[in-house]
């Protein structure tokens, strides 16, 4: 079963690469802007897992540098688990005004992310 995960991880990675989509164009300056509320962001996700290529390839959409941390390897795995509450992946982590928000659910980040940048 680990052998087959691994085949259809790689087989999406390839996908991705072979099919991945443009980036927004922005002026300079709003470019910016984005980059600056971004940096408060992190996206914890497992490098293979569909739902996390899928808000990955959104942000590259959107043009976001989305900063990602690997869930399944130290500390990032038990940051997720103590401070998020669970080990669930894709999960964004946004810092605004000093309070921390994890948010869960691909659909939800996405739907997050249009709102704000998109």
């Amino acid at each position: 079963m680990k052998a087959l995960r691994w085949i259809v991880g790689r087989i999406i990675l390839i996908l991705n690469a072979i099919f991945s989509p443009r980036g927004m164009q922005r002026s300079e300056a709003e470019q910016q802007a984005v980059d600056a509320a971004v940096a408060n962001m992190q996206l914890y996700q497992f490098e293979t897992c569909p739902f996390c290529v899928k808000v990955r390839r959104h942000a590259k959409r959107l043009n976001i540098p989305l900063a990602t941390r690997d869930a399944k390897v130290a500390p990032w795995d038990k940051e997720l688990l103590e401070q998020g509450g669970k080990r669930k992946v894709p999960c964004l982590r946004i810092e605004d005004n000093g309070q921390v928000t994890w948010m869960y659910e691909s659909n939800d980040i996405i739907a997050y992310l249009d709102k704000r940048f998109g």
